[in-house]
């Protein structure tokens, strides 16, 4: 869990720092970046709940079957 939040600390701070670049140079290359990495961030957290429900759920509910 500590790496997840750190994970989205940074993500934020990037998104933040992404935007402030596009106010004060107005250059769309910056927004590009802030939807790329929000995107990446997006689907990496949904794969980090899929393991986690697969942990919680799945294998667990296979370990009382056997």
């Amino acid at each position: 869990m500590l790496i997840l939040r750190l994970f989205i600390v940074l993500v934020t701070l990037l998104l933040v720092l992404s935007g402030g670049m596009y106010i004060f140079t107005r250059n769309r290359r910056y927004l590009v970046f802030a939807w790329q990495t929000l995107r990446f961030a997006v689907l990496l957290l949904l794969v980090f709940a899929l393991l986690f429900v697969l942990e919680r759920y799945v294998l667990v509910g296979w370990r009382i079957l056997l």
